[in-house]
């Protein structure tokens, strides 16, 4: 054991990699080490600012299932960062072997699922009678004002794929400099319009004038690069059967699952016949939701003619309406 005036080996070849670095900074390492001296050990809840994080709550009405209602979006969120972590990290590596794109989408596909699975929970978890009360006093906010679901569908896919199904044929070969004016056939704009009317809702005109920009200048940088792209360009044989699973199962956990919960509990919480539901601030959003209507599908190519065509209809059967 070395002496009270020894330093181990170790310690002093990290102190000489330390001045080094610092070296060639122009920093002197002395100087960081007083600082250090003085520093406090970190905390768990410094670290991860817990009193700030358990601070956001703010209801707006006196029900207490209201808290319920925000932490859960709040987590939501921070679920979507998660995938988006995925998604970019993906994009700027453009891996050109299967491995390290198959974790990214792995990764990506488990924040989902847990997202999906803990939906229950919070639906479960409030009161139906505050939830009809306090649902009211939301307006016009809505859970389609989320950008970070846009940009996972905007880094998900080509941007062909997200348009109204009537554009989509037409613009399968667009370029970057064509995304200005197809932003405006984007498939999420019908599902914000009145129903008497035609007319773009408060909801829809809120959140393009807070993202439109920031998703425009995204979909511009994610042309080439998103994550149907990089399958594309991957050698025939990185294409495995594997990979290809991961991507299908993304399409189903976005496309479906997670789209088709919300559908779930608005049915459960409103009304039995998905018909006869109230349209909250008189969007469409009935056909907006359900997969079948919209059929968001980020590779159509890894799907047969046959589940394209019934996209989304077992789990509006089995789901909602107990049928098998």
């Amino acid at each position: 054991m070395p002496s009270a005036n020894e330093f181990d080996p170790a310690i002093l070849a990290k102190l000489e990699a330390l001045e080094a670095k610092y070296a060639a900074m122009g920093q002197d390492l002395s100087a960081y080490l007083d600082g250090l001296l003085h520093a406090d050990f970190l905390t768990y809840w410094d670290y991860i600012n817990l009193d700030t994080l358990l601070s956001l709550q703010h209801p707006i009405t006196p029900f207490p299932d209201e808290s319920i209602f925000i932490i859960y979006h709040q987590i939501t969120e921070l679920y979507f960062k998660l995938v988006l972590h995925e998604l970019e990290q993906l994009s700027e590596e453009a891996p050109t072997t299967s491995g390290p794109f198959l974790e990214h989408i792995r990764r990506a596909n488990r924040y989902f699922e847990a997202l999906t699975h803990s939906f229950e929970i919070m639906v479960d978890g409030m009161d139906r009678e505050q939830f009809l009360k306090f649902r009211m006093s939301l307006l016009p906010a809505s859970g389609f004002q989320s950008a970070q679901y846009r940009m996972i569908e905007i880094r998900s896919t080509s941007f062909d794929r997200l348009l109204h199904p009537d554009h989509r044929e037409n613009h399968v070969d667009h370029s970057p400099g064509d995304l200005e004016d197809l932003f405006e056939k984007i498939y999420w704009k019908a599902g914000a319009v009145e129903l008497a009317t035609g007319k773009k809702t408060l909801t829809l005109n809120q959140f393009e004038v807070k993202y439109s920009g920031q998703l425009l200048e995204l979909a511009e940088n994610s042309h080439g690069v998103n994550t149907r792209a990089l399958w594309g360009n991957l050698p025939l044989h990185e294409q495995t059967d594997e990979l290809r699973q991961a991507l299908r199962w993304l399409d189903v956990n976005v496309n479906v699952n997670w789209p088709l919960s919300h559908y779930k509990s608005a049915v459960r919480y409103l009304q039995r016949d998905p018909e006869d539901i109230a349209a909250t601030g008189g969007t469409n959003w009935q056909k907006y939701l359900p997969p079948r209507f919209q059929k968001r599908i980020f590779y159509p190519e890894l799907w047969s003619a046959e589940e394209l065509d019934e996209w989304g209809k077992a789990w509006v059967k089995r789901e909602v309406f107990g049928m098998t």
